[in-house]
């Protein structure tokens, strides 16, 4: 196989990558905290042996967070937070605690506030956040603080990653923090709301396309390179 195969192929399994981002991005369109994902591409250049210039490939390396802030909408739910600005929710899976920006939280039977996937809330120290169930009313300040009847009884804690492009997505809206994660106190929580997806329809489907067509090209040349290399063996075994 010559390197100007090789090359496609690489650059090829890079835009499969990039078409599956760019997929899974469509498909959250109306997640609840969605942040929508791109590949990293890097470029490799190889010295060639006598005379030959040097070869140079790209491949996808990784993927980015795109940390932009959501559209806020408002459902009136108590325990609905969307968080303006910077800062994570905190929550406790099996696999670890992660961050999520996915805002819709309910209380338990035993009042720990929960997501629709059954992980714990956490607050500022890392606990469960609690919410008695006899509490009545409740009302949740833009710092994160938990009232009844005018009285604090909790606060929702917010986080940041140490290293904001140490961020990896698990699944879902969930992310792990490959630095650790750190307490965050300049964030703006409004109680009632929550955010959508940051992903812009439009420029996704219209880089699907980009990344289409791109892969086609690609193709065509492999398609005809491989017709090329079986002329040329059909001919060398005529002689």
């Amino acid at each position: 196989m010559d390197n100007a195969t090789y090359t496609t192929l690489n650059r090829q399994a890079g835009l499969m990558a990039e078409m599956r981002a760019v997929a899974n991005n469509i498909a959250n369109l109306s997640t609840t905290g969605f942040r929508k994902e791109g590949v990293i591409f890097a470029e490799h250049v190889a010295d060639l042996e006598g005379a030959e210039p040097s070869l140079s490939m790209a491949s996808a390396e990784g993927r980015i967070v795109n940390l932009a802030q959501g559209a806020m909408v408002q459902t009136g739910g108590s325990f609905d937070l969307a968080i303006e600005g910077e800062g994570f929710f905190q929550i406790q899976t099996p696999e670890g605690n992660r961050l999520t920006r996915a805002g819709a939280f309910t209380p338990s039977p035993e009042g720990e506030l929960m997501t629709p996937d059954g992980h714990r809330l956490l607050d500022l120290g890392g606990a469960p956040v609690f919410v008695p169930t006899d509490a009545g009313a409740v009302s949740i300040a833009t710092d994160g603080t938990i009232s009844a009847g005018g009285d604090p009884i909790g606060q929702v804690g917010l986080f940041i990653p140490a290293d904001p492009n140490g961020l990896v997505h698990t699944g879902g809206t969930r992310f792990a923090a490959e630095a650790g994660i750190e307490p965050f106190e300049g964030g703006t929580m409004f109680q009632g709301f929550l955010e959508n997806s940051n992903v812009n329809p439009v420029a996704e489907i219209a880089r699907m396309i980009e990344v289409q067509r791109a892969y086609e090209m690609g193709q065509g040349f492999l398609d005809a390179e491989d017709q090329r290399i079986r002329s040329v063996i059909q001919t060398l075994g005529r002689t």
